[in-house]
């Protein structure tokens, strides 16, 4: 059975954020390349891991994981709403084949997903509604956070189900690469700030309408190489890259999120997104990865990156 893969790193800037137009020329062929492999690979199902950035998780209720068995986009940052196209009977059945391999994970007939999982589609196609979808939520940033190793083992779980599925899957991978947006955390939070992480949900237009013009002005000052943002990695990313073209995965189990962070910024844990993706693909066998684009774009806080990737016995 074929197994293919594609990850890309999302950024709520890529829409108004700073680059130079060169730059967005690039990204948006990126994704074009992107669309048209995807469009070759026929999927009948995508299976997506990616995170939240407290738009749809929250402390009142934080899993590690949670697999959508119905899901639906929030909007935010200029995404569409309304449900994803959710297979049901498909979603359960992976939930319990990842519950067979002892993972635990939590279950959502209405999983509220942001931008971490729909703008990487709608960059490509226009729409989230393209081709159906699992989505698989992974923590990458409300502390504690699930371990590298627990998630190589949850990637390797789902892609063991993939390969017996009798179903052409695509894994997709979404978020990262080095990323150090104002991402809030609980500890020494005001009052205010706490609530809004144990209970978000649903914010006014205008308190949405705020957050989101904080963050275009953080993106602005990265562009000019200040602010509060750490600068970003590329060593790190390439480097991040390279381990998972060589297919280095049990190398990631030494990974810890203090240390990711420190060296890739608050929202570098992302890239434990990839990592699932890329673990469920190795679960298939030897593999083979292209890279279609990488590069730092202070001004969208983002090292973003583009890759696919498919099985060796694919004939690739």
């Amino acid at each position: 059975m074929t197994i293919g893969l594609v990850c890309a790193s999302h950024t709520p800037l890529m829409r108004d954020g700073v680059a130079p137009p060169e730059t967005r020329e690039k990204v948006t062929s990126g994704f074009a390349s992107l669309a048209a492999w995807v469009e070759a690979f026929q999927p009948d199902c995508i299976i997506q891991f990616a995170p939240d950035h407290f738009n749809g998780f929250f402390y009142d209720l934080m899993p590690p994981f949670c697999i959508g068995v119905g899901a639906v986009s929030i909007g935010d940052w200029g995404s569409g709403t309304g449900p994803l196209p959710v297979p049901e009977d498909f979603a359960l059945c992976v939930l319990n084949a990842v519950r067979a391999a002892d993972f635990d994970p939590a279950v959502s007939y209405r999983m509220p997903v942001d931008h971490g999982f729909v703008q990487i589609w709608e960059a490509m196609f226009g729409s989230f509604q393209r081709y159906p979808i699992v989505p698989v939520f992974i923590n990458c940033a409300a502390p504690p956070l699930p371990s590298y190793r627990r998630v190589r083992l949850l990637g390797e779980a789902i892609g063991r189900f993939a390969l017996v599925s009798g179903r052409r899957i695509l894994f997709a991978g979404s978020g990262g690469l080095s990323h150090d947006p104002p991402l809030p955390a609980i500890e020494g939070a005001s009052p205010e700030l706490r609530e809004r992480l144990i209970d978000g949900r649903n914010p006014s237009s205008e308190a949405r309408r705020q957050r989101e013009a904080r963050i275009l002005e953080v993106g602005r000052l990265a562009a000019e190489g200040k602010g509060p943002c750490l600068p970003l990695n590329q060593a790190w990313d390439l480097n991040f890259l390279d381990q998972l073209r060589q297919g280095n995965l049990d190398a990631f189990d030494a990974l810890t999120a203090d240390a990711v962070r420190s060296a890739a910024g608050r929202g570098g844990n992302e890239v434990l997104c990839w990592v699932a993706a890329f673990s469920a693909l190795s679960a298939a066998g030897p593999y083979q990865v292209r890279n279609l684009f990488y590069e730092a774009i202070p001004g969208w806080i983002a090292g973003m990156a583009m890759v696919t990737g498919e099985t060796v016995a694919a004939g690739v």
